[in-house]
């Protein structure tokens, strides 16, 4: 547990220095890369399978489910200091650059192998599973990040104030979305069904943890952003 948890501060704690960037030179080229980076990464990582243990109970989930759960925190960054247009536009740029993975990979994939290279058995079995994993990805990705993006503005034009209910309830929904769609498309058929569920159980478990951990990390992200608290009509201080 306490693995896991300090895990997710030390990848949450990375969104920091995105925000640090946007403060300093108002842009969000650093948030967009950063959230580029982890996604694409993502990608690859998702491959493995991964034990976590989380209170004695073991969890199973791909490992790149801590980084990618960190993305819409970074969403959410984007979305309070630029807005929703701005959010919209760095998770397209992000699906240009996982089609161009894709595609490259594919490319490399097909090349004859040279007579000397022994790798090809470990190369189809990592990277040939990509395409449909990253398949998988682009339609989770699309449904889940773009309704963050879209669940976060409309909560921050409903209500304004406290921005952990912005966060929460725009991120954990999302992260729901997300592994359903994901999980399913990319392994249904690859193993049986019960392990399909049980991947869905421990891909949500561990990333509404995150969405949790992220709360903080979203509150010390206004503050180096800059971004000032909205006043409410009876001249109170949204959170």
């Amino acid at each position: 547990m306490i693995e896991i948890v300090a895990w997710i501060l030390a990848i949450s704690a990375i969104t920091l220095i995105g925000a640090e960037y946007a403060r300093r030179f108002d842009s969000s080229t650093l948030l967009v890369a950063l959230f580029t980076t982890f996604i694409l990464l993502s990608e690859i990582i998702a491959v493995k399978f991964a034990k976590f243990e989380l209170l004695d109970y073991p969890i199973f989930a791909p490992a790149a489910v801590l980084i990618f759960s960190v993305t819409f925190l970074l969403t959410d960054i984007v979305n309070e200091k630029f807005g929703r247009m701005e959010t919209h536009k760095m998770i397209f740029i992000t699906f240009v650059c996982l089609l161009a993975m894709v595609f490259f990979i594919q490319i490399a994939s097909i090349w004859p192998n040279a007579p000397f290279w022994a790798n090809s058995e470990a190369w189809n079995k990592i990277l040939g599973l990509v395409p449909r994993i990253t398949i998988a990805s682009m339609i989770a990705y699309l449904v889940s990040e773009n309704f963050d993006a879209w669940s976060f503005a409309k909560l921050k034009e409903k209500i304004g104030k406290h921005l952990w209910i912005r966060n929460a309830f725009s991120s954990i929904p999302a992260l729901g979305l997300d592994t359903i769609i994901f999980i399913t498309i990319a392994f249904y058929g690859t193993m049986p069904v019960y392990q399909v569920y049980q991947i869905i159980q421990g891909q949500f478990i561990l990333k509404w943890l995150t969405a949790v951990i992220d709360i903080p990390f979203m509150y010390l992200a206004r503050y180096r952003l800059g971004v000032k608290s909205k006043p409410s009509l009876t001249g109170q201080a949204y959170a």
